[in-house]
């Protein structure tokens, strides 16, 4: 069996930073490989062009083409043909795709295309509130009704997806996973009061949120230090820097007690989530995100949202804790009381590794994948 993924982002030294997307696709990638199943993988729009092979996954860097007025039709007939190439060339047996901005709208392939909802801008402008680009609509619903199949990473996002798209297509549900031995327990000193939140800092992550829980919480524990890791974004809604807004949102005196690592390499990530007592994650916008995973793997206690996907991941009161992120007052109230009692963190941290062990381990969910690709192909 030979799977190709296409996607617009994924973790690799020669690709600007990808985010839970290109982390879920890398995960299942070498998963796939691991049970001897070969993989190919289309990265579209880089700035380079070329192929290699790498950990046994063939990469394929395809670059945008530019025509003014013409580029996103010029490129897409590009893509589709290179792609339908290598799938004649290599025996592909069938494509999968994210649905985020129907990145293959309007492309037909050679094999199945199975697209995997983790969110598009349709769901995501739908959750937040905002209006969508017509033309981004335009391509996710062109994508979806194109498709030969469609999976989702959490029940709560294929609903949503069904519902905004209209859609008549069933939608099976397969979880994203985490490899539980990359993410793990580690015995590293911890930093007394110390928080963590890490992702993107942009407003659908609930992080202005966090600045106005973080002043009530110092109100309640003065030591407190909250890390931010993560790149900034411009918000959609102010046209300015989101760190900057949440900076501005904290209380003067507390700022010194913010610290933000925008660069740390994937590999090092771990480190600095095994370093604090808190995880902290209260995001308006997900589908099933990766960071909850690791930090689930990596038996750390947790304050998060209580939106849609969150109640298919997370057990309130027993895996970590989740709240509205807008009532200030309980999320700060939920961290001041993880903070104060190490021997609840170290339970629910537990309970959170038992229950990433138990149903979404890549171990667990590689099975799951496997035979839905078995499926589509016969």
């Amino acid at each position: 069996m030979h799977i190709g993924f296409i996607t617009p982002e994924y973790p690799h030294l020669e690709l600007p930073g990808s985010g839970g997307l290109g982390t879920s696709i890398k995960n299942l990638a070498d998963n796939l490989i691991n049970e001897n199943i070969r993989v190919s993988v289309f990265i579209l729009g880089t700035s380079i062009e070329k192929d290699f092979i790498e950990n046994n996954i063939h990469f394929y860097f395809l670059k945008t083409l530019r025509f003014p007025g013409f580029t996103w039709y010029v490129t897409r007939i590009k893509f589709q043909n290179t792609i339908n190439a290598i799938v004649s060339k290599t025996n592909i047996d069938l494509l999968e795709a994210p649905d985020w901005t129907g990145i293959t709208a309007f492309m037909n392939f050679k094999a199945p295309l199975v697209i995997r909802c983790n969110g598009s801008d349709a769901y995501f402008c739908d959750l937040e509130g905002r209006k969508q680009k017509w033309k981004n609509r335009w391509f996710e619903k062109n994508a979806l009704n194109n498709a030969d199949s469609i999976i989702s990473a959490s029940f709560f996002t294929g609903k949503k997806t069904k519902e905004i798209f209209n859609l008549k297509k069933n939608i099976q549900t397969i979880y994203n996973g985490v490899n539980a031995n990359d993410f793990r327990p580690l015995n590293l000193e911890q930093k007394p009061q110390s928080i963590l939140y890490f992702g993107t800092i942009i407003r659908k992550k609930g992080v202005l949120e966090l600045a106005a829980s973080f002043n009530v919480l110092k109100k309640m524990a003065p030591n407190t230090v909250l890390t931010l890791l993560g790149k900034d974004s411009i918000d959609v809604k102010e046209n300015r820097s989101t760190l900057q807004m949440v900076m501005d949102l904290i209380e003067n005196k507390y700022r010194e007690d913010v610290i933000h690592l925008a660069e740390v390499p994937y590999d090092k990530i771990s480190k600095e989530i095994a370093k604090v007592e808190v995880v902290v994650l209260p995001s308006f916008a997900e589908a099933f995100p990766m960071t909850w995973l690791e930090a689930m793997a990596m038996e750390k206690a947790m304050v998060t949202s209580n939106i849609g996907w969150a109640n298919e991941m997370m057990i309130n009161g027993e895996t970590g804790y989740m709240i509205d992120p807008n009532d200030h007052m309980d999320f700060a109230k939920k961290i001041h009381r993880l903070l104060n009692d190490y021997d609840l963190r170290k339970n629910m941290g537990k309970s959170a590794r038992e229950q990433v062990k138990q149903y979404f381990s890549s171990d667990v969910l590689i099975k799951r994948n496997i035979e839905f690709y078995k499926a589509m192909i016969h």
